[in-house]
């Protein structure tokens, strides 16, 4: 999951720690539309203040939305307040230490699969295609480039000669079992982060340095 910073992720998996809020947190994910705190309270046999105080606390961790909507379809005068009802943001969530992002690597992976199957080409260059054009769009979610390099779990750190090096790979295991895969997979998409983001994609460059990421950001001419 990626919808949460990393250290709301791991704020959030704290916050599951207690049997209530993960039993309500499941409910509310399984559910087809969104749920009343009466409604979770009666279902998982807990009193409505209980209920209540957790379903906040959830929303309080970026877990759970909450929408007001008038039930029974009643509306207009004397039709009542509003219910307040709970809906997941995410439905599922996970956290590592150190950051790491093997759902993207799984998306970027999947989808050019996907691709080759209907069309066919070098599986090489449909995956450095899928791989460039997501970090495209990662790039125009966020407009700073370390900010996407951090939200991404890179952790850029200045160099010396006014670059940077990434102290952490986001897809440390598989780049240990597949190199030459994963690391032009990476490159790729930090290119196209890059340019995204306004940065001469030629910036990104090789790092072979041992307890850093397999690429580097050259400084500027």
């Amino acid at each position: 999951m990626t919808g949460l910073p990393w250290l709301r992720r791991l704020s959030a998996l704290a916050s599951l720690d207690d049997g209530n809020r993960r039993r309500l947190f499941e409910h509310v994910c399984g559910a087809t539309r969104a749920v009343s705190r009466d409604d979770a309270a009666m279902a998982l046999g807990l009193p409505r203040s209980t209920a209540s105080f957790h379903l906040d606390r959830l929303v309080r961790d970026g877990l759970l939305s909450v929408e007001f909507r008038k039930l029974g379809g009643k509306v207009g005068p004397g039709s009542g307040r509003p219910a307040k009802l709970y809906a997941p943001v995410i439905d599922e969530i996970g956290a590592s230490v150190p950051e790491r992002h093997y759902d993207l690597a799984g998306e970027v992976m999947a989808s050019a699969i996907q691709d080759l199957m209907a069309e066919g080409g070098s599986p090489r260059e449909v995956l450095l295609e899928t791989a460039y054009s997501r970090g495209r769009e990662a790039g125009s979610a966020e407009p700073q480039f370390l900010d996407v390099l951090m939200s991404h779990g890179y952790r850029p750190e200045a160099d010396d000669d006014g670059g940077y090096s990434l102290a952490n790979c986001p897809f440390h295991r598989l780049a240990q079992g597949h190199t030459n895969v994963v690391c032009a997979m990476n490159g790729a998409f930090l290119t196209g982060a890059a340019a995204a983001c306004g940065i001469a994609e030629d910036r990104i460059a090789e790092d072979s340095r041992e307890g850093h990421c397999c690429a580097r950001i050259r400084p500027a001419v």
